[in-house]
Formats: structure tokens, sequence, C-alpha cells
């Protein structure tokens, strides 16, 4: 007998010291969705906080971005699963419109491509990065992608299927990557970004962010196979 999941989404929120943010995330998940919040080494009370709030909650004590989605991804039941950062910068009641054209059949992987809600919100540095690895992967795939932000949508098997190994900055560039050199639709839809609450792990500084696009680089440094080139490796570690 092959087991249903109750839910019709689960949405992957990693989590490191977000307690200021969850209540306002967690509030704007869909109603019958559940949200799966990895903690991956918070010393605020993020579990805890996620937890009362109704919240799924994992941990995972390798530290880094893709190894706290990943995890997430593992913990998921939905037949779609959806991911999205849990800083308040995205708004998870308009994941609807990231998840309908999965649904309906007319793209296989759907990411949201931030639109700035006020200057600023978006540091330059960051912004820099993101346009240089739009066009790596236009290179690299042949996908004309404006954004590489962490909103997204995607059937759980098919993205399990995908094997991805990065477990740390990596990870969402991976996922499209790989995704392409498997036939995948990929789609983008607008979603506001707004200003995050709190602290960011990766991008709120140039080294953060100068870390994440040499992690990148690495995952577009690999061949179609999934095996890395040689002289470049995926390795985990801290975000």
């Amino acid at each position: 007998m092959i087991e249903t999941s109750p839910f019709p989404v689960d949405v992957v929120l990693p989590c490191l010291d977000e307690a200021e943010a969850l209540p306002w995330v967690l509030e704007r998940i869909p109603t019958g969705w559940r949200a799966i919040v990895v903690d991956n080494g918070s010393t605020d009370g993020s579990p805890d906080i996620a937890r009362d709030l109704g919240a799924h909650v994992v941990h995972e004590p390798r530290r880094g971005f893709g190894a706290a989605c990943h995890a997430g991804l593992a913990a998921a039941t939905a037949d779609i699963v959806c991911f999205c950062d849990c800083d308040a910068s995205l708004d998870p009641g308009l994941l609807p419109a990231v998840v309908d054209p999965v649904l309906d059949g007319t793209a296989d992987l759907v990411l949201g491509r931030r639109r700035p809600t006020i200057r600023g919100v978006w540091p330059l540095h960051a912004r820099l990065a993101n346009l240089e690895l739009s066009r790596l992967v236009r290179r690299r795939t042949g996908l004309s992608l404006h954004d590489l932000g962490p909103m997204r949508a995607a059937s759980r098997e098919a993205l399990l299927a995908l094997g991805l190994t990065d477990r740390r900055s990596g990870y969402p560039l991976q996922m499209v990557v790989r995704a392409a050199d498997a036939g995948w639709r990929v789609a983008e839809t607008e979603v506001p970004y707004r200003p995050r609450t709190g602290r960011s792990k990766v991008t709120g500084t140039w080294r953060g962010t100068w870390q994440a696009v040499h992690d990148m680089r690495a995952v577009l440094a690999e061949r179609p196979d999934g095996t890395p080139a040689i002289g470049t490796s995926v390795a985990g570690g801290t975000r």
C-alpha cells in the first residue's frame, strides 16, 4: 500500500537564528500546507518558537545552507516541495503563484524572481554577483534566467532524483543546473523582495557574497553527468 501525504505542499524553511522573523513567516504559510523548519544550529530559540507555532522542526547539525535545504527535502512527504528563506525577505503567502505552473504541468521547476520593494534592500554586491551567476548559468545551460533566488517549487520525487550533492551556498544553483541537464522546463515568476529581519548569513557582506560565488563556480564546473571537473570539488562547510 502506497502511503500518501496529508499535505498537498511542504515548504522547506532553512533556519539559523531567525527567532525574530519566524512568527511573521509561519503565519504566512498557505492554509493546509506544512512548514518544515530546518534548524541549522540556532542559539536564539528558533526551533522552540517554530514548534510552538505549529511547524515541523528538523535538526541539521552539519552547518551549511545546502545541508539545511536538503535535510528539509529529505523530511518532506508532499508531492510538491517549496523552498523559501526564513528571514521575512520573501512572503510565503505568495508561494501558490510559484507552485501553480508545477501543478498545472507547464513547468517542472519554478523560481521566484526577486523584485526589490524599496531601494537598498538588495545590496549592490549581491545584485552584481547574481547577475554574473545568471550569465554563467545561461552560458552553461542555455537557460535565460534573471535571478537565482531561494524561493522555488518542484516535484519532491523529481528533486530527489537529481542527486544534489552540494551542501553549501551552491545548492540552489546545482538544483537549476542539474534540472537543466535533465531537460526540465524551468520558469520564473516575479515576487517582491522585502527588507530581511536580522543579519544576513550569506550575502550581507562582500566576503559572504563572494564565498557563495566561489561555491557556485564549483557547481558550474561540474560536467553534465554530475561529476566535478578536474581540479574542483564540492565541499561541506559553514555558510
